[in-house]
């Protein structure tokens, strides 16, 4: 489950062909295969709800600007996500997750200021935007021994 939490850090929805792909030494099956996209699944859930959280918060906050909103290592927003995802904190986050968890942020506190989120399905143009904000993710996770690598860089 850790190399899944550090590829999401690189794609938020994988499909199952990349999941193969990445996770070579499993031998999948169909309850196998669905259990990983549940796994990001469940990632995502607790993304966005950080999202729309840290969102609120900041309409209450008094933030008006939409500019005004920045994610950076330092924010609270970065810091539970990375404590989620890499709890150890022993795994580099990259620059490219900072600025999709910055226009997520952007794009439910846009949703939210202009009340989108009267409607019950207000939150599917957000997913469909993050969802093509996907990066490659490094072929070092290819590798079986990808963790021990990953971590000690």
């Amino acid at each position: 489950m850790k190399k899944a939490k550090l590829m999401f850090f690189y794609t938020r929805y994988p499909s199952s062909s990349m999941l193969k792909m990445y996770f070579s030494d499993v031998k999948f099956n169909r309850c196998i295969t669905s259990q990983l996209i549940k796994w990001f699944s469940n990632f995502r859930e607790f993304y966005y709800i950080q999202m729309e959280k840290f969102a609120r918060q900041a309409i209450n906050d008094g933030v008006a600007k939409v500019d005004d909103i920045i994610v950076s290592r330092d924010s609270e927003l970065y810091k539970v996500l990375n404590m989620h995802y890499n709890k150890a904190n022993d795994f580099e986050v990259p620059e490219r997750f900072l600025e999709v968890a910055q226009i997520t942020l952007r794009e439910f506190f846009s949703a939210i200021m202009a009340s989108r989120d009267v409607d019950p399905s207000w939150k599917k143009a957000i997913y469909k935007v993050i969802c093509k904000l996907d990066s490659e993710v490094p072929e070092i996770f290819k590798s079986t021994s990808c963790l021990q690598e990953l971590l000690r860089e």
